[in-house]
């Protein structure tokens, strides 16, 4: 019976990204007639040549890169609540979004919007990918370090959390001696939008998430016996150092490619994995792990799609609608622990 259940929750899942993919493909900004983006899609050339560029260079990479976010981001707060035994953890809590973004601080704040090193430039929006992924990386590296020297989780994650201050200082240092141009680029990448992936570079984007997704995964056991604490899972003969470590990487990664191309989503990855273990009422990663992938390219496709509604007035910031969604879990979570500790 509750395999039918979890099965039952997998296949609405899945009609429901099928469902906000078809409407992030035919709603936007710009009204296209349903008829044409269908033409369009199957290979056809519409009569208005700005409708072939609108779909294809903005709605399709626009869609695909929300669904992988959604994804990636949802996968590395479960990876993270789970390792830290935090209801409260995801990828923010370890610095690692604070690491992409002092990257794009430096990049566009310092260096005026290009990297420079020798004779070889690169500026413009590339500059501030190779920023973010470079901090982010640093910053996962310096995680890991201090999961070597640090055994206790708590005492690691309270490390990430001072890491993340220490960024947001220099950030704001960045930000005082800034041009006003140049606070009004990072700003405007810290609003965060799943436009910031080209046609072009989506392909090279799809593979690097798939494989990062498809390598948590392959962690389910590992997560599973990390439920029964540290000391029961290295009786069960897991090194559980060695496991977290891993997780780890995984994370860091996925957050950090996402972050570059996408900025700082805030609340996806805290939010979800709850919403999934609501769905489910299960703690079992094998279940879990793929409904909070499904609910996370859902709630990241929704979160497109809202942010299209005022239509000719432009586009809201993906930042400014994700809280919307995220904060009332995030309170229920909060208030169901209080009431669970006074009982």
């Amino acid at each position: 019976m509750k395999a039918n259940k979890n099965h039952i929750c997998i296949t609405m899942l899945v009609m429901a990204v099928l469902a906000l993919v078809a409407a992030n493909l035919y709603w936007g900004a710009v009204s296209i007639p349903a008829d044409e983006v269908t033409a369009i899609l199957l290979g056809s050339d519409s009569s208005d040549s700005g409708w072939n560029f609108i779909v294809w260079e903005s709605r399709v990479p626009q869609c695909i890169t929300a669904l992988l976010c959604g994804a990636a981001l949802a996968v590395s707060g479960l990876i993270l609540q789970t390792v830290f035994s935090n209801p409260l953890a995801d990828s923010s809590i370890l610095g690692i979004s604070s690491g992409a973004s002092l990257g794009v601080a430096l990049v566009v704040l310092a260096g005026g919007g290009s990297i420079v090193t020798g004779q070889f430039v690169l500026s413009g929006f590339l500059s501030m990918v190779v920023g973010a992924f470079v901090g982010a990386m640093i910053v996962m590296l310096a995680v890991l370090f201090l999961s070597v020297l640090i055994r206790n989780s708590v005492m690691l994650l309270i490390a990430g959390i001072m890491i993340g201050y220490l960024t947001s200082s220099v950030i704001s240092l960045l930000n005082f001696f800034a041009t006003d141009e140049g606070v009004h680029s990072f700003v405007i990448w810290g609003l965060g939008s799943f436009g910031g992936v080209s046609s072009v570079q989506l392909p090279a984007f799809s593979v690097i998430m798939f494989l990062g997704l498809l390598a948590a995964l392959f962690m389910v056991k590992p997560l599973n016996t990390l439920l029964l604490g540290p000391r029961y899972a290295e009786n069960l003969g897991i090194r559980v150092r060695h496991v977290r470590s891993w997780l780890l990487v995984i994370v860091g990664f996925l957050t950090a490619v996402t972050t570059a191309f996408c900025g700082p989503i805030a609340f996806i990855g805290l939010a979800v994995p709850h919403v999934a273990r609501m769905l489910l009422g299960t703690a079992n990663h094998r279940f879990l792990l793929p409904v909070t992938l499904l609910t996370g390219c859902v709630v990241a496709l929704l979160c497109n799609l809202l942010c299209l509604l005022p239509g000719e007035r432009g586009v809201i910031p993906l930042n400014a609608v994700t809280p919307v969604l995220g904060v009332p879990v995030i309170i229920y979570v909060i208030i169901r622990q209080r009431s669970s500790f006074h009982k």
